[in-house]
C-alpha cells in the first residue's frame, strides 16, 4: 500500500529541487524555442540552410550528424511567411464550430482507403515449466466506400521455448539474469516483424499498376518508422530490427503506397540537434529533456503542421540504413488542442511525388473521426490487444491442450497467489 504521509513528507523535502530543476528546464526550452523562431530569418531558403548545416559540421570535428535538414516545403514556408519571426508552420486554415461540422469535413475521406496495423504479445511466464509466448498483429481497413466491408482480421503466432532462447552473452535478458536465457526481447521483435509483415502484405495488395494511376490509400502504422532503441540491442537484434524497418521503406516505395509512422508522444530531437549544430556562438544551452515536438508546443492551431524536414541523425548510419539513411521525411502535425503535436513520419519518395498534402488530409480526417488519435489505428489496436482476461484464457487453454498432449506444464502457485491479490 501507499503511505501518503510518507510520500507527502518526501515532496515537501524534494519542494526546492523540483523548482529549480523547472526554472532551469524552462529557460533551456525558451532558448530553443527563440532558436527555432529565428531560422528562417537566418536561413532564408533551404539551400542557405543547408549549406550553413555544411560549413557547422565541417567545424565540428567528429560532428557526424546535422539532425534534420530541410525539404523543399522548407521554401514554401518561407514564401507564405514572410518577414515573420516564427516557427515554422503550414497553416490549415479552417475552424469547425463544432465536432458535427468536423465530421462533416472529414468526408473527404469517402474513396479514400486507409489501413492500420498494431500489435500486441503475451511474453513468456518464467513460473511456468513451459515457457511459450504470443505475439498478435491487427488490421483495420477501410475503404470509405459504401457498401464496401471494412477488414478486421489478426495475424497470431505462438512462440515456443527453442523460439526464445538466446544466447547471446551481451544481450540484455543475459544481464539481467533472465531465466534459462529466455529472452522477452526476441518476443518484442517478433511481433515487430509481424507486424512488418502485415503492413507489407497490405502494402503489396495495394501495389500501384505498373501502367496506371496509384490507388487512394494511406497506410499508419503506430510507431516511429526509424527503431533507434535498436541501438542498444545486441549486434543479431539490431540487424533483423533494421531490416524489417528498411523493407517496410522499400514496399512503400516499390508499391507507391504512402505509409505513416504515428508517433502521438515524440521524444525525436532531430530539430534540437539541428539548431545545436548551427549555434556557430554556442549560447543554446546543453540538454537532453527538450524535445521537437516542445518546440512547437503553443505555436500550431489544430490541423496545422510544421513543413517536412529530412531526418538526418547519425542513428540511422550507425544502424546501417545505409541508401536509405536519409529516406525519412517527418512533420510534427497538431492533432489535439491540449498536448504538444503529433510526429509524423514518412518515406521520402511521398513528398517527392507531391503526395504529402493528400496523406496530411487524411490523418485529418482518421483524428476526426477517433476524436484526437486515427481511428484506423485505434480499431487496428483494438484487434490486436490481449488482456488480463485474455491471458487467463490463454493459460487454461494450453493447460487443456498440455493435458491432451501429454506434456508436462505446471505453473508457480506463489506466483498465481500473487496475481490474484493484486488485480
Amino acid at each position: 500500500m501507499l503511505y501518503t504521509q510518507k510520500l507527502l513528507a518526501e515532496l515537501e523535502r524534494k519542494r526546492e529541487q523540483l523548482a529549480s530543476y523547472q526554472s532551469r528546464y524552462g529557460r533551456q526550452l525558451a532558448a530553443y524555442r527563440d532558436a527555432l523562431a529565428t531560422l528562417g530569418t537566418r536561413f532564408p531558403t533551404a539551400d542557405a540552410l543547408l549549406a550553413a548545416q555544411e560549413r557547422a559540421l565541417a567545424a565540428q570535428p567528429g560532428a557526424l550528424s546535422a539532425g534534420a535538414r530541410p525539404a523543399a516545403e522548407y521554401d514554401s514556408w518561407r514564401a507564405h511567411a514572410g518577414g515573420a519571426v516564427a516557427a515554422p508552420r503550414l497553416p490549415f486554415g479552417q475552424t469547425f464550430a463544432h465536432h458535427e461540422a468536423a465530421r462533416a469535413w472529414a468526408e473527404c475521406l469517402r474513396g479514400v482507403t486507409t489501413l492500420a496495423v498494431d500489435g500486441s504479445q503475451l511474453p513468456p511466464w518464467r513460473d511456468a515449466s513451459l515457457p511459450i509466448a504470443l505475439v498478435q498483429a491487427g488490421l483495420f481497413e477501410n475503404p470509405h466506400q459504401p457498401p464496401a466491408p471494412y477488414l478486421k482480421d489478426v495475424s497470431t503466432l505462438l512462440l515456443a521455448p527453442d523460439d526464445l532462447l538466446t544466447t547471446e552473452p551481451d544481450s540484455a535478458d543475459a544481464r539481467t539474469g533472465e531465466a534459462l536465457g529466455y529472452s522477452t526481447q526476441i518476443v518484442h521483435l517478433r511481433r515487430f516483424e509481424l507486424e512488418v509483415q502485415t503492413l507489407v502484405t497490405r502494402l503489396e495488395h495495394h501495389a500501384a499498376p505498373a501502367d496506371g494511376a496509384p490507388a487512394d490509400v494511406v497506410a499508419f502504422y503506430d510507431g516511429s518508422l526509424i527503431v533507434s532503441f535498436a541501438l542498444k540491442m545486441a549486434p543479431h537484434m539490431r540487424e533483423r530490427y533494421v531490416h524489417a524497418s528498411r523493407r517496410l521503406l522499400e514496399t512503400s516505395a516499390r508499391c507507391r503506397v504512402p505509409l505513416v509512422g504515428y508517433i502521438d508522444t515524440s521524444y525525436a530531437r532531430d530539430i534540437v540537434t539541428m539548431l545545436g549544430r548551427l549555434d556557430e556562438a554556442q549560447t543554446l544551452p546543453e540538454t537532453r529533456g527538450v524535445h521537437d515536438a516542445l518546440l512547437w508546443q503553443g505555436a500550431l492551431a489544430w490541423g496545422d503542421r510544421t513543413p517536412a524536414f529530412i531526418s538526418a541523425r547519425d542513428d540511422l548510419t550507425a544502424m546501417g540504413y545505409d541508401d536509405q539513411r536519409e529516406n525519412v521525411a517527418f512533420v510534427y502535425f497538431q492533432a489535439s488542442s491540449d498536448r504538444p503535436p503529433a510526429r509524423l513520419e514518412f518515406p521520402r519518395w511521398v513528398l517527392a511525388e507531391g503526395r504529402l498534402e493528400r496523406v496530411i488530409e487524411a490523418t485529418r480526417a482518421e483524428v476526426i473521426a477517433g476524436n484526437g488519435y486515427p481511428y484506423a489505428i485505434e480499431a487496428a489496436d483494438a484487434v490486436a490487444v490481449i488482456s488480463t482476461a485474455d491471458r487467463a484464457q490463454f493459460y487454461a487453454l494450453f493447460q487443456e491442450f498440455a493435458e491432451r498432449s501429454g506434456l508436462g506444464f505446471t505453473f508457480s502457485r506463489k506466483v498465481l497467489s500473487k496475481s490474484r491479490r493484486r488485480v
